[in-house]
């Protein structure tokens, strides 16, 4: 088979993927997961019933699809704030908001939703991830002298991320501002230096 048939077909079938994916996340967010069929994400999707089972065997296959996609869209965010120019400090604290944020508006999600959500490799494969992209980024820090040095940065990283987990818990911005501000200060050398507000209202290290 020719190979740009072969891209026109994955492409049309990456297209029917993403359309199942986004009526079905709509779906689930109006009438809940026990609300929605495959014969409705099919009629949504203006697809034939057996189409959608050549791509997914239930609804929640397709939420974990989704959930999957999100957490990629998650981990570029903080991947971006990462690379952006600006002290090591400076950078780590963006991605700690970020990710504090990011915990926050998790809080919303419908307990059943969730449970389905956190379930499967991809959530494990993200974790040890996004533990590895902290830890990396608190090891700058020990090298500019912006990061404590008697803890590993593996260590600070679990410390970072349970920590920051809390924010799911808080109603208001200035509350998760208040979260990561601490968890920041537990980061400090000892006797190193405390910087500034910075002109983007962040707090370096």
């Amino acid at each position: 088979m020719p190979k740009l048939w072969n891209e026109t077909i994955e492409q049309h079938r990456r297209a029917v993927r993403d359309a199942v994916v986004e009526v079905t996340a709509a779906l689930v967010a109006e009438h809940g997961l026990r609300g929605v069929t495959m014969s409705r994400i099919a009629e949504g999707t203006g697809i034939g019933r057996a189409t959608l089972y050549k791509y997914f065997p239930d609804v929640e296959s397709i939420m974990s699809a989704w959930h999957e996609r999100q957490i990629a869209g998650h981990l570029q965010e903080l991947a971006a704030l990462r690379d952006r120019p600006g002290s090591a400090g400076e950078r780590l604290t963006a991605v700690l908001d970020a990710y504090a944020l990011i915990q926050q508006r998790r809080h919303g999600h419908d307990p059943e939703i969730s449970a389905v959500l956190h379930r499967g490799d991809h959530v494990d494969r993200a974790e040890r991830h996004l533990l590895r992209f902290v830890g990396e980024l608190l090891a700058e820090g020990v090298e500019a002298g912006e990061v404590r040095d008697d803890v590993s940065p593996d260590e600070l990283a679990g410390y970072c991320l349970h920590a920051l987990a809390a924010a799911g818990g808080l109603k208001s911005r200035a509350a998760v501002r208040r979260l990561v501000r601490v968890t920041v200060d537990g980061l400090r050398p000892e006797r190193g230096p405390v910087r500034q507000i910075t002109s983007q209202g962040r707090r370096g290290i």
